[in-house]
């Protein structure tokens, strides 16, 4: 019986061993930069740094972006406010009254002239 059982126990630990053996290749090949895991894992980690900058860099112009933004937009407040002003004071302003001779812009009939194009400018057929 402890024959079978040193028998059984080799066998176990022998089986281990290649086990064993397997995941260090395995673990081998998942590991190096060139071809493996850590290769994807290398280029990714710089891809993520890349992006980063890339983020840094489109923060920075976004906030001097909205900084500019604003400055104009407070001038066009300003300049609005300007606006309404004048077109306020316009209303006190009294109403043209007008001239005798001159007819209303109501009455006024628009005439429309029309040139025909000079002939020289056409070639003629063969």
């Amino acid at each position: 019986m402890a024959l079978v059982a040193d028998i059984l126990m080799v066998a176990g630990t022998f089986g281990a061993a290649i086990y064993c053996y397997v995941l260090a290749q395995r673990l081998k090949r998942f590991a190096t930069l060139e071809s493996g895991m850590g290769g994807a894992i290398a280029v990714l980690s710089a891809q993520v740094d890349d992006m980063t900058k890339a983020l840094d860099r489109a923060r920075g112009a976004a906030t001097g972006s909205a900084t500019a933004l604003e400055g104009l937009t407070g001038r066009a407040e300003a300049v609005a406010a300007r606006l309404e002003l004048l077109l306020a004071s316009m209303h006190d302003l009294p109403e043209p009254k007008p001239e005798p001779d001159q007819p209303d812009m109501a009455e006024r009939k628009l005439r429309f002239v029309r040139r025909r194009a000079l002939r020289d400018d056409l070639e003629a057929a063969e």
